[in-house]
């Protein structure tokens, strides 16, 4: 089939595909849509997220729906409120021209009454969130007893997200007679559980590994130590300052806390979790799609409501636990024919995982250097510079304020003025950037040998109040910090086990990780203390700075379309560019009141 026009489709629905502009279906709706319309069965279809599954089972979903009848027949289940009413918007699209269709989305961070009304008006078919259905169920607020057809769409993601009984509840209350469709990114044991035990005799469609790799797609990888992460990512952002994307992190609470942390030094992003309400969730989406941020922050379960197809970059914080989590990650960039991005975070020790991926994609990734502060500069300097080549000021604006603009300048030589202009953007940056360390792994572990002098005063000594009597020793403390905080085992130096106590040194920039996660932890059921020990000599072991951040934000910091600034010291060989008279900070918090301009 190559247009959808040569599909038996419903006059109305072709029409619509008309008005939309939609005329090659994808792959998955090439195999997926001609048996759906001839013989709606039981079947699994197998493809990722953005090959245009929904269209895949809307379509014929919406052929056979009969708008004169004013009962539930149709019942669409997913994992989360933004697909929930990414689904409903594009079923509405598609149903435009059927007179008499209603469709109700139904889902949690919301009012419950508003979403009652709309059940009760008697809608064809409703998008829901399993526990927000459950919830109209047990109010008795809806019927599904005269239900002809059931999507599960991303399955696989329902199941992840503790979904299996709400899906059991839910499929137990629907009529044995009826037809059901499951679409999934992955085939997992739990997914095939499901299949066995509420679908009959199904036909398998699938298009997943066609569309794992994407050529367009540029995968690199930037190994450093796991205490050095965030400051990895601040650097990747400022070397990428037109970036439009996206920052996976694992965990809800990381999205928060990684955003908060760039905001305060003046990037323009926005965390997007299961935690914030759906006001604030819409409102996060409406600033992303219309480019008030150069990124969000978000978990896999809260993108992939996400439907943006200019999206520059996508960045793993951490990598996936599985690594098919990484195709779908990825597959958010290079869209509609673009090309794009994936930088990966990784430890040394996840080096084996990057390969595991490649086999998976069947694509070679890059192994890149974290970028110095010199060449954070550079790249700023010329993007800022081919931002002023292509500006077009508006005649208005040239006609006002020309005389006093010439007046201001007419004394200034036209090579002193450029360098002024470029100097007043970059300043902050230049200045942040000055003595930056670097983070490339492998380099904390040169210093650690020399302790003598400048070397020694790089690292500090801790003391943990766990010791032999708790059935330690050296390398089994050692083991212990290693799997409960990521750090590297060679950045820990010097390790003295005492009966009840416990000393090791660590690299000074490395130590308040460590604490902060050591906190957190028991030995054998004994809490965990950390503090700094007090150094037996000057200058030995603690004191001084091993790296790290001191600088705060601002200036030209969000590249995309705002300030920038803040971060790590800049690197010796850009230092003639550095002015302590500029009027920047190169410390502090917060982005103060530097310049955010459009770029």
């Amino acid at each position: 089939m190559n247009s959808f026009s040569s599909f038996p489709l419903r006059e109305e629905l072709l029409q619509a595909l008309s008005d939309l502009g939609f005329d090659t279906p994808t792959p998955i709706q090439q195999k997926v849509i001609p048996t759906l319309l001839t013989n709606p069965k039981d079947i699994i279809g197998l493809a990722q997220t953005g090959t245009g599954k929904t269209a895949a089972y809307g379509l014929p979903l919406l052929h056979h729906t009969d708008v004169q009848v004013k009962t539930v027949q149709c019942l669409v289940l997913s994992p989360t409120r933004e697909l929930c009413m990414q689904i409903q918007t594009e079923l509405t699209k598609y149903g435009d021209h059927m007179r008499g269709l209603r469709i109700a989305a139904v889902y949690g961070g919301v009012p419950i009454t508003g979403q009652i009304r709309d059940v009760r008006a008697n809608p064809q078919v409703v998008v829901a969130t399993p526990g927000r259905l459950i919830d109209l169920l047990e109010r008795k607020a809806i019927s599904l007893e005269h239900l002809k057809y059931v999507i599960l769409d991303e399955a696989d993601e329902m199941l992840n997200m503790g979904f299996r009984e709400d899906i059991e509840l839910i499929l137990k209350n629907t009529p044995a007679e009826k037809t059901t469709w499951l679409f999934s990114a992955t085939m997992s044991n739990e997914v095939r559980g499901i299949a066995k035990r509420f679908m009959k005799q199904w036909e398998e469609f699938s298009v997943a590994q066609a569309n794992v790799t994407n050529e367009n797609i540029d995968h690199q990888y930037f190994v450093a130590n796991h205490h050095n992460r965030f400051e990895t990512l601040r650097r990747l952002l400022d070397f990428a300052p037109g970036i439009y994307g996206i920052i996976f992190t694992r965990t809800k609470q990381d999205a928060q806390e990684v955003s908060e942390k760039l905001m305060k030094m003046g990037y323009h992003v926005s965390p997007l979790h299961g935690d914030m309400d759906q006001k604030m969730r819409t409102k996060v989406m409406d600033r992303f799609k219309s480019k008030q941020l150069q990124a969000i922050v978000a978990t896999d379960v809260a993108a992939r409501g996400i439907d943006v197809n200019d999206i520059t970059h996508v960045i793993n914080y951490e990598l996936p636990d599985d690594p098919e989590v990484y195709t779908h990650r990825s597959g958010r960039t290079a869209r509609a024919g673009k090309s794009g991005i994936c930088m990966s975070i990784v430890s040394p020790k996840q080096i084996s995982n990057i390969r595991q991926i490649e086999r998976l994609v069947k694509q070679k990734f890059h192994k890149s250097d974290i970028p110095d502060g010199a060449e954070v500069v550079r790249k700023r300097l010329f993007f800022y510079m081919e931002q002023i080549a292509n500006a077009e000021p508006k005649d208005a604006f040239a006609k006002m304020y020309y005389d006093s603009m010439h007046e201001q300048f007419a004394n200034v030589d036209k090579d002193e003025l450029i360098k002024k202009l470029i100097w007043l953007q970059l300043k902050d940056t230049i200045d942040a950037y000055a003595d930056a360390e670097d983070l490339n792994a492998g380099f904390e572990t040169k210093a650690k040998s020399a302790r003598g002098g400048e070397g020694g005063a790089r690292f500090v000594r801790l003391f943990i109040n766990i010791g032999e009597k708790d059935g330690l020793n050296a390398a089994r403390l050692t083991q212990f910090i290693t799997e409960s905080t990521d750090v590297e085992a060679n950045m820990i130096d010097r390790v003295t086990v005492r009966d009840l106590s416990s000393f090791f040194n660590v690299p000074a920039d490395a130590a308040e990780y460590i604490k902060e996660h050591l906190a957190t932890k028991k030995f054998k059921n004994r809490k965990v203390r950390l503090e700094e020990a007090e150094q037996p000599r000057p200058g030995g072991g603690s004191g001084g700075s091993w790296g790290g951040n001191k600088s705060g934000g601002g200036g030209d910091r969000g590249g995309y379309k705002g300030g920038s600034g803040g971060g790590t010291r800049f690197s010796r060989d850009v230092k003639s560019f550095s002015s302590r008279d500029g009027g920047s900070s190169s410390s502090g918090g917060g982005s103060g009141s530097r310049g955010r301009g459009k770029y």
